[in-house]
């Protein structure tokens, strides 16, 4: 009860604007995002990067309704491109296509998507395309299609607790795409993903199996310490090696698990978002785990 009302809350206007003008909501935000301001992520994945952590940038916005706004997110990826490679600062990128204006027009949403793989193909640098709600689902698999982008440079990701979910990833890896395979953190309908977290583990664990089959290099996202040592026990069994996969973990969720990983030799990558519309994304950080509240506020009155 406590995930729906988080999730309910999270696509409500009114509780983003009291959250995001207060000094407790950026506080609060602070355990899960980076920072508001690109330097405070570079600064993150510097730190990350030394510790032998990979990383993905994930400039924090969603479902823009102007076409300026789309505009202003697509100048901001192609900003942070030229900025890790001026700098050296080894990052890809993750994008939501509601920023680059999915929910106003697919073309508008296209062309930014193509301008921002044609930077990333220009730097050899890769994009993966983050899953939304199920109501985007058939249009960004749609776009992910039609922009002309190697398999190396752009990659999507897929959600176990859709049904759909096996059939996509089949026709997913008939196109050679690389796919990082997470449970999914939006309020989905029973008809459309399972409502039991059983069901969504069982379906995550038969497609991990079939990306780590497949011969492409895949991400495994999850921070469940039994997906996780599920993952391992497939990938010794089929003579599958640590380089042909990775481990993908949130920024500031399990840093312990992350750091245990990365010394049993596994390549680990961090999601690390940043920028000023955090309050979505932070709140479905609580409903995927609703005790971190709890430890969040604990930890913030023990000040």
């Amino acid at each position: 009860m406590l995930r729906s009302f988080l999730l309910y809350l999270s696509e409500r206007e009114a509780p983003r604007k009291l959250l995001l003008r207060s000094s407790l909501g950026r506080r609060l935000a602070a355990r899960f995002i980076a920072g508001e301001e690109l330097e405070d992520a570079v600064s993150a994945v510097r730190r990350l990067a030394a510790a032998g952590f990979a990383v993905t940038l994930d400039y924090l916005g969603e479902s823009v309704r102007e076409a300026r706004q789309a505009e202003e997110a697509c100048r901001v990826y192609l900003s942070i491109l030229d900025r890790l490679v001026a700098e050296s600062i080894q990052s890809h990128i993750s994008i939501k296509l509601t920023q680059l204006g999915l929910a106003i027009d697919e073309a508008l949403a296209c062309r930014h998507l193509e301008a921002i793989c044609q930077r990333a193909a220009q730097y050899r640098n890769f994009v993966r395309v983050d899953m939304e709600s199920s109501a985007y689902t058939d249009a960004t698999l749609r776009l992910f299609r039609a922009v002309k982008a190697p398999r190396d440079v752009l990659g999507i990701v897929i959600q176990s607790y859709l049904y759909r979910s096996e059939k996509d990833v089949q026709e997913l890896l008939k196109d050679g795409a690389r796919i990082r395979l997470c449970k999914g953190a939006y309020q989905e309908p029973p008809e459309l993903a399972f409502p039991r977290k059983a069901d969504v583990d069982r379906n995550y664990v038969k497609l991990m199996e079939k990306l780590l089959l497949s011969g492409h290099s895949h991400a495994i996202a999850t921070h469940d310490p039994r997906l996780i040592a599920a993952t391992q026990t497939f990938a010794r069994a089929h003579g599958i090696g640590v380089d042909r996969f990775e481990f993908q973990m949130l920024y500031g969720i399990r840093r312990r698990l992350q750091e245990e990983l990365l010394d049993r030799g596994y390549r680990v990558r961090v999601y690390v978002p940043y920028g000023r519309q955090w309050y979505a994304y932070f709140m479905r950080r609580l409903a995927e785990r609703p005790a971190n509240l709890l430890f969040l506020l604990r930890n913030l009155f023990r000040r």
